[in-house]
């Protein structure tokens, strides 16, 4: 059975998210370009609860992660403290007492768990590896991974064997990785044969399929039927310049302030908005191609169009449509905890539905974060039209004003120096964009949504220039980090009426 309360956990966490999320969507962040969000560690979290002994044993007993490190719990049967992550069996509510930190549970006898080692809090012991290698790893097989590379690969890139993937899969979801893998496949195929018009081998290939043949055996053993019956039954789009998918989201969605405020920071050849309509260029690794996205109303869905010529990364173009638009979110348990807040709660219900906006692609949003540094998003933006005009590729598409792809990381990291201060950047942010553009080329820094966030984090400040709002930000929109907050961004302190960084 779910238990309820560890989604009111989880909502928990989101509180600063959310704000920041109203902030942005609003337009207020003007003295830096973008947005941010934050941990439910220590500050707020704590200063939500002050360890309400209630809250705590919630937390405790959902083995909720998000509030990891933000206190501990003691249990005078065993006088053992441990972390509210700990597998041990749940301890009777009267013998528990919580602390804020380790040493307070210390100095009144207790002795820390050896099962969960308290002082590894928050994040970095066995305990919390399997869950969130888990959750990076599907991420990775949604988007494809499977299909072009073998386990072996997908396990290297967390440091793990075949073996030690499978069972970290198995643990958390129950099934092995090419079971996940097979199940995102055939749903994604059962997508294309009801809503699109594509050949039988293109919806094979399209959805992740070696063959034809393995295509039609799969999905007749999982569903007991052969695809042409199910596409008979199907409506299928007359459109033939574009694949036509939908893509469903848990409302409400402020779709308006969404896409408004990603059509305002980008370039209009590469990114733009016109009505509800939101379009832009696309480049995944050598395909190329566009895309559009409009609400279609009253059905809590997306109506996607993709150029055909994307159709062999369709997965990892659908993956990141999804993250760009923020679409798993759930707000309705975000906002019901939000709308208890007194900085937050007019907000909220007066504007539901805000998301953190994603990214489509990872070096133009981190060059348009450098572009953005301590400057106005209008300066910014006009600063980023420039670097395509400059470094962007050309394009021909169907949609008007589509014109360039964002510029690569590997065209930018080969630019001399001049060319960069050329388009009215200072020197030191110039050398900090070619610093970023050549680590991504050279593989040197990855910035993946699956990526280790932590080692991004920490490759990312080593580049001159490169700050912690720089950092963060990045974070929260490329690697999807939950606690990555832009700590002292002014324009979110005039928003929340604040006056000094450490308040954030």
């Amino acid at each position: 059975m779910t238990n309820p309360t560890r989604y009111k956990c989880r909502a928990s966490h989101r509180f600063w998210t959310l704000a920041v999320k109203a902030i942005i969507n609003r337009g207020i962040l003007v003295s830096m370009s973008e947005n941010g969000q934050t941990s439910a560690r220590a500050g707020p979290i704590l200063g939500l609860m002050q360890l309400d002994p209630q809250h705590c044993y919630e937390a405790l007993r959902a083995r909720d992660a998000r509030f990891d490190g933000a206190f501990f719990v003691a249990v005078s049967s065993t006088g053992i403290y441990c972390r509210p992550v700990c597998t041990a069996r749940l301890p009777r509510r009267d013998h528990c007492s919580f602390f804020g930190n380790a040493a307070s549970a210390e100095g009144a006898g207790y002795r820390p768990c050896l099962r969960c080692r308290p002082e590894l809090a928050p994040g970095a012991a066995p305990v919390d590896a399997v869950p969130a290698t888990a959750r990076w790893v599907a991420m990775r097989i949604e988007a494809g991974a499977l299909n072009d590379a073998g386990l072996e690969d997908l396990a290297a890139e967390y440091g793990l064997s075949s073996r030690q993937l499978r069972r970290v899969i198995e643990q958390e979801y129950g099934v092995s990785p090419i079971e996940l893998a097979q199940t995102r496949r055939v749903l994604l195929a059962k997508q294309l044969l009801t809503d699109t018009n594509l050949r039988m081998a293109d919806v094979a290939f399209a959805s992740g399929f070696s063959s034809v043949r393995r295509f039609n055996h799969l999905f007749g053993s999982r569903y007991g039927l052969n695809p042409t019956s199910l596409r008979r039954h199907g409506q299928v789009s007359a459109s033939a310049d574009a694949i036509v998918l939908k893509l469903a989201f848990r409302p409400p969605l402020a779709w308006t302030h969404l896409a408004g405020f990603l059509g305002s920071r980008g370039a209009c050849a590469v990114e733009a908005v016109h009505g509800a309509r939101y379009q832009r260029t696309v480049r995944i690794g050598r395909y190329c191609g566009w895309l559009t996205a409009t609400p279609i109303h009253h059905q809590n869905l997306i109506r996607a169009e993709i150029s055909p010529g994307l159709m062999p990364v369709l997965p990892q173009v659908l993956a990141q449509m999804r993250r760009l638009f923020d679409l798993d979110a759930n707000p309705q348990v975000i906002e019901s905890q939000l709308a208890q807040t007194a900085q937050l709660g007019h907000l909220v219900r007066r504007l539901p539905g805000l998301r953190v906006p994603g990214a489509m692609d990872t070096f133009e949003l981190a060059a348009r974060a450098i572009l953005g540094q301590q400057v106005s998003v209008k300066a910014a933006s006009t600063l980023f039209k420039r670097f395509v005009a400059a470094f962007g590729e050309t394009i021909t598409t169907p949609q008007p004003g589509l014109t360039h792809l964002s510029p690569s990381a590997e065209r930018v990291a080969e630019a001399p120096l001049q060319g960069l201060i050329d388009l009215g950047l200072p020197a030191k942010r110039a050398q900090t964009l070619l610093g970023l553009a050549r680590a991504l080329a050279s593989g040197q820094l990855c910035l993946e949504p699956a990526a280790n966030v932590e080692a991004s984090m920490a490759q990312l400040r080593k580049l001159p220039g490169i700050g912690d709002w720089t950092a963060s930000y990045i974070a929260m929109r490329v690697l999807r980090d939950p606690d990555a907050f832009p700590r002292g961004d002014l324009g979110l302190m005039k928003a929340l009426k604040l006056t000094k960084p450490k308040q954030c």
